[in-house]
């Protein structure tokens, strides 16, 4: 339940995906005041419809943060020149772009920035599938592939951000002989298991692949060796998978299995020996996880520091 004391708040929340930004205002999933959406065009464009929105809501609301979660990568270091800008994205037209800082200095509003699958980890675990736990990964599988980790309830930074859908992965090249769809890796997990390399592989949209086909057990057995990786190296309490791959109803059937057959009963926990439809699960916030992840980024906002004051107080 939202507290009153943030009912009377307002902050504003930012998924910026590769394929469409989601902007809402609000406290949380039971207090969304105002909402909209719109595909990724031009830095230019998209940013400048992101603005209209919220300066239109701040008329009579003015924010007290904007949360923004990001498509990637992106750089998190408040200390660095570049911080709040996406990199070395392979989305054309978006490498090296700066997202918070126009942000900021246009709507005069203190911007929490991070990348869009740290947010929907986050929101997942503040209001959706993941409020008991603290050790927490949340999966996309869709145009790309990325996960956010939350350990002890602090979303995972360090050198730069987790780049989980860069796992490099056993590739059966008899089974599979597809060499990959990433610009920079081939056939990583991204270029052999993203929607896109669904496609290509098999010459139509994943969505439009009948339940039965090939295509489903292989996407099972790529998915379920990132997972190892994962639980065997951050033993998260839970993992969320979603995105639009994940939207087939086999899919989690096919990668528990796969998941269990992997790990060969070499991690005796209960939740992946005998609740593991429990611990492998669907997103509880649907497709809101990432822009309430964003709200619940802003509502956590620390204290300027750094290059976050400066972009501030330019």
């Amino acid at each position: 339940m939202t507290d009153p004391v943030q009912r009377r708040r307002a902050y504003g929340g930012i998924e910026a995906g590769g394929t469409k930004w989601v902007c809402a205002v609000g406290t949380g999933p039971d207090d969304i005041r105002a909402e909209t959406r719109f595909p990724t065009t031009t830095p230019l464009e998209t940013l400048g419809r992101a603005i209209a929105f919220f300066r239109a809501a701040q008329v009579d609301e003015p924010l007290e943060v904007l949360g923004v979660g990001s498509f990637g990568p992106v750089d998190l270091d408040p200390t660095s020149p570049t911080y709040g800008f996406i990199t070395t994205t392979p989305k054309p037209g978006w490498a090296q772009t700066a997202v918070a800082a126009p942000l900021q200095q246009a709507l005069g509003v203190r911007v929490a920035f991070d990348n869009d699958v740290n947010v929907a980890a986050l929101g997942e675990n503040r209001w959706g599938a993941a409020q008991d736990c603290a050790y927490t990964v949340y999966i996309t599988v869709g145009t790309g592939i990325g996960a956010g980790v939350l350990i002890a309830g602090q979303l995972l930074h360090g050198l730069v951000h987790p780049e989980v859908g860069h796992l490099r992965l056993p590739h059966d090249w008899q089974r599979d002989p597809f060499p990959g769809n990433c610009p920079y890796h081939s056939d990583c997990l991204e270029g052999l298991a993203s929607g896109p390399a669904l496609a290509k592989r098999w010459g139509q949209p994943a969505e439009t692949l009948p339940p039965d086909h090939p295509a489903w057990p292989l996407q099972a057995h790529y998915l379920a060796l990132a997972l190892v990786n994962l639980i065997c190296t951050l033993s998260p309490q839970r993992i969320v998978l979603g995105g639009g791959v994940m939207s087939q109803p086999q899919l989690f059937t096919l990668i528990r299995s796969e998941v269990q057959r992997l790990l060969n009963g070499y991690v005796q926990a209960p939740a992946i020996l005998e609740h593991i439809d429990q611990y492998l699960v669907p997103p509880a916030l649907g497709g809101r996880s990432g822009v309430l992840g964003a709200i619940a980024l802003a509502q956590q906002a620390l204290p300027l520091t750094g290059r976050e004051a400066s972009i501030t107080s330019t």
